[in-house]
C-alpha cells in the first residue's frame, strides 16, 4: 500500500541496526519527468550525510541541475562529490560536472554531501532537475544504503591502473589523467620480515582478480626487524611488489612503515636514501604512490612537517609527477588522538604540491568523533585512508561490523581512497587470511575471516571509474 507523504514525513527516521545506518524517508515530487531519492546515511552532533540519486525519466540531457530548498535555515552544504555544489540562502544546487553532464532517458547519477546543521534535520521536500519538479516513479524506495555484494568482472583490459594512469591531486581529491575523481580501495600488505611468504603470484592474482582491488599498499616496517637491518633486500622487494602490482593494473602505495620511535625525523637520513632509491628506480611508472611516514606519534605536527618538507624534494627530484602521502599527528588520526584536531594541518599545510594527509582507524575503536573529524577535514584536505582495521586499536577483538559500514558508507561518498590492514595470514582478527592460508596457497572465499569477508565485499562492488 503506499503511503502519503504526509505519513512518510511522521514516520521519520527508521535505524538499521544491523549497519547502524541512518535512513530518511524518499522525498517525491509531482510532474513527470525525473524521480530522486534522498537518503541521509550519517548524522552526527551538528552534522550530517545524504547521498541523492537523480533518476532521469524524461529525454536525455547533455547536462543538468538539480535544486532542492532545505526545511531547515540551519542545514548548509559543507561539501559535496560527484556534481558542482552550492548554496544560496536555504536552496542547495548540484551542477552536473563535465564527467556526468550526460543523463540518458532511464539512467541515475548517484551524488552526496556532507553537510552542518544548527538544530532540527528535516528532509527536503521539493526537486527540480532544469527547473522540472520531480515525481516520478521508477520502482520502490531503497531499503537500505549497504552496497550490492556480487562482483563485476572489469572489462579486459581496464584495469585501474589502465583506465586512470598517472595520478595527481585536484582540489581535495584524488583524479586520473582525466581529471575524473578516482577513489581507489584496496589492501595493505603486513610486515615483509613477516609474512613476505603471504605475497605470491596465487594470492597477488587472488587480489587483483576476485577481489578487484584498485591498490596494494607495501608496509616496509623501518624498525621491529625491518629496512634498518638489511636495506638492500627490503628495497629490492619493495621495487619487486611494486612491478606485481603494475602487470595485475593495480596501484602501489610504497608505505615507509614508522612506528616505534614515533618521530619520523628519527627516520629522516634512512628515508632519504631509500625514497632516492626507488623514486629514482619508478620514476616512469604510473602506478606508484609514496606514503613517507605511517603513523607518527609522541610528536608536534610542527615536526612532522618539517620531515616531509626535507623527504618530499628528494622525491620530487627524480619522479616529480608521483602523488607523496603525508602522516598526521597521534597515529595518523589528524591529531584527534592526541586531543587536537585538523586545524593545526589546515592552518599549517605542508609546503608542497601534489600531496595528500594520512588518516588511519579501527572501527571498534574510533567512532563519531573520529568521523566528525574526517567529514569537516575532508572539505579542506585531501585525504588518504592508508590503513584502517575493522577491529579495535590493537588489530584484535572483535569485528565492529556497524561501525566499518558507517566507515566505509562516510569514505565512499566522499570518495576517499582506502586500503585496509591486513592482506595477511597474521593470527589476529584484523587479518583478511585465515591462519595458514599462506603455507596453503588457496587464497579463495574459503580462506577468508570474518574481517576479509566483510572487506572484500565492498572492494569488490564496480568501481564507478
Amino acid at each position: 500500500m503506499k503511503r502519503s507523504t504526509a505519513a512518510l514525513a511522521a514516520a521519520c527516521a527508521t535505524i538499521l541496526a544491523s549497519t547502524g545506518v541512518l535512513l530518511m524517508p524518499r522525498a517525491e515530487a509531482a510532474v513527470q519527468g525525473c524521480r530522486v531519492d534522498y537518503t541521509v546515511t550519517n548524522q552526527w552532533q551538528g552534522g550530517f550525510q545524504a547521498g541523492v540519486k537523480i533518476t532521469n525519466l524524461g529525454d536525455a540531457l547533455s547536462g543538468w541541475s538539480l535544486r532542492f530548498t532545505f526545511p531547515d535555515s540551519g542545514q548548509k552544504v559543507a561539501q559535496g562529490w560527484n556534481a558542482t555544489w552550492s548554496q544560496s540562502g536555504a536552496t542547495a544546487t548540484a551542477a552536473s560536472t563535465d564527467w556526468n553532464r550526460t543523463l540518458a532517458s532511464g539512467a541515475s547519477a548517484d551524488l552526496g554531501f556532507t553537510g552542518t546543521t544548527t538544530g532540527a534535520n528535516p528532509v527536503p521536500t521539493a526537486f527540480t532537475l532544469n527547473g522540472v519538479t520531480c515525481t516520478g516513479t521508477t520502482g520502490p524506495a531503497p531499503t537500505t544504503t549497504t552496497p550490492p555484494t556480487t562482483t563485476t568482472t572489469p572489462t579486459p583490459g581496464r584495469t585501474p591502473l589502465a583506465a586512470n594512469g598517472q595520478l595527481h591531486v585536484c582540489g581535495v581529491h584524488l583524479c586520473g589523467e582525466s581529471n575524473r575523481v578516482v577513489q581507489l580501495r584496496g589492501m595493505s600488505t603486513h610486515g615483509l620480515q613477516w609474512f613476505d611468504g603471504c605475497y605470491n603470484d596465487a594470492s597477488l592474482n587472488a587480489l587483483a582478480n576476485d577481489w578487484h582491488a584498485d591498490l596494494l599498499r607495501i608496509a616496509m616496517y623501518v624498525q621491529e626487524q625491518g629496512y634498518e637491518t638489511n636495506p638492500p633486500w627490503f628495497t629490492n622487494r619493495v621495487n619487486s611488489l611494486v612491478d606485481e602490482a603494475e602487470e595485475r593494473g593495480m596501484y602501489a602505495v610504497i608505505d615507509f612503515h614508522t612506528l616505534t620511535p614515533g618521530d619520523p625525523n628519527y627516520n629522516l637520513d634512512r628515508a632519504k636514501t631509500f625514497f632516492a632509491s626507488v623514486a629514482a628506480r619508478n620514476a616512469a611508472k604510473k602506478n606508484v604512490i609514496y606514503e613517507i611516514a605511517n603513523e607518527p606519534n609522541g610528536v608536534s605536527w610542527g615536526a612532522i612537517k618539517s620531515y616531509a618538507e626535507q623527504v618530499i624534494p628528494v622525491i620530487r627530484a627524480a619522479d616529480p609527477d608521483a602523488v607523496v602521502i603525508v602522516g598526521t599527528r597521534g597515529w595518523s588520526s589528524l591529531g584527534v588522538s592526541d586531543g587536537s584536531n585538523e586545524t593545526e594541518v589546515v592552518n599549517n599545510p605542508v609546503n608542497a604540491a601534489n600531496i595528500m594527509y594520512t588518516f588511519h582507524f579501527y572501527a571498534a575503536s574510533h567512532k563519531d568523533n573520529y568521523r566528525s573529524t574526517v567529514s569537516r577535514a575532508a572539505a579542506k584536505l585531501p585525504l588518504f585512508v592508508t590503513e584502517f582495521g575493522t577491529v579495535s586499536a590493537t588489530g584484535g577483538g572483535a569485528l565492529d561490523q556497524a561501525s566499518t559500514t558507517a566507515w566505509l558508507d562516510l569514505l565512499d561518498q566522499l570518495k576517499i581512497g582506502y586500503a585496509n590492514w591486513t592482506y595477511s595470514d597474521a593470527n589476529e582478527s584484523s587479518a583478511a587470511l585465515r591462519p595458514g592460508t599462506c603455507a596453503g596457497g588457496d587464497y579463495g572465499s574459503g580462506a577468508l575471516t570474518e574481517s576479509g569477508a566483510l572487506v572484500r565485499s565492498r572492494i569488490s562492488t564496480a568501481d564507478d571509474f
